[in-house]
């Protein structure tokens, strides 16, 4: 339902020293239609034309300061609320790659009542605005 607007590509950006990033950040918002606690994201999932970033390389901040994928599993007091952005940064040397990419995002989330994960992908053309 709200798939599109997983990715804001407008905020696109490199992280580290302009001439040598360490990788690069963009902000998402939760595919779900009510805020979760971050325990209950069971995923990120960030590719870049088709090839999977490596789940350790993720971080992730919603503006309490940024958690690995694997911290988050057990962050019950920290809650994601709906329309709220939030930061991932992947660390990649060299940054964002040049020219126009596929940059792909799955969320899997746990809801409470449902008895399967809900996914909720994006993936946008994008070019790194310098």
């Amino acid at each position: 339902m709200f798939d599109k607007y997983l990715i804001d590509a407008a905020t696109l950006r490199n992280a580290g020293p302009a001439d040598a990033p360490t990788g690069f950040s963009f902000e998402t918002r939760l595919g779900y239609y009510r805020g979760l606690t971050l325990s209950m994201v069971e995923d990120l999932t960030v590719s870049i034309d088709g090839e999977a970033v490596p789940r350790d390389a993720i971080t992730f901040d919603q503006g309490q300061g940024a958690l690995t994928l694997a911290e988050m599993e057990t962050a019950y007091d920290r809650r994601w609320g709906f329309g709220a952005p939030a930061t991932i940064v992947v660390a990649r040397p060299g940054g964002f790659p040049d020219g126009e990419h596929k940059l792909a995002l799955q969320q899997r989330l746990r809801i409470s009542y449902m008895p399967f994960p809900s996914f909720n992908n994006d993936e946008k053309t994008v070019t790194l605005q310098a």
